[in-house]
């Protein structure tokens, strides 16, 4: 069972930053990827960003260049620092780690408890 803690977030005028970071603990699988999906009110679940421990990383493109995703392997941490916040960023942000790139049945995935971004206009 694998832990994941979230920290960050909160509340931000348009045009500012914010960080977010997640820790995993407990019983370690081979995690390979960590990363952060969001779902905003009223729509699905979306990734935001995963970078695996190979070195490759994604984003969504409406997120390119405003926001960077960072980790640890060692210590199976993820960051993402977001700029130039927009208030279409508002949303629950959940980290995501699993031995594979994207959640599939197939591998292990495990999410943090969501934690809150909210982006004012």
């Amino acid at each position: 069972q694998v832990h994941l803690v979230e920290s960050g977030g909160g509340s931000v005028q348009a045009g500012g930053s914010l960080r977010l970071s997640c820790a995993a603990s407990g019983s370690i699988f081979p995690i390979n990827a960590m990363g952060w999906y969001r779902r905003a009110p009223g729509k699905q679940r979306e990734k935001v960003a995963v970078l695996t421990f190979g070195g490759t990383t994604s984003y969504t493109d409406s997120v390119k260049g405003r926001f960077t995703a960072s980790g640890d392997n060692a210590k199976n941490t993820v960051s993402l620092q977001m700029n130039s916040l927009e208030p279409e960023d508002t949303a629950v942000y959940y980290c995501y780690a699993g031995s594979r790139e994207d959640p599939s049945p197939a591998g292990f995935s495990s999410w943090g408890q969501g934690i809150q971004v909210t982006v004012s206009s």
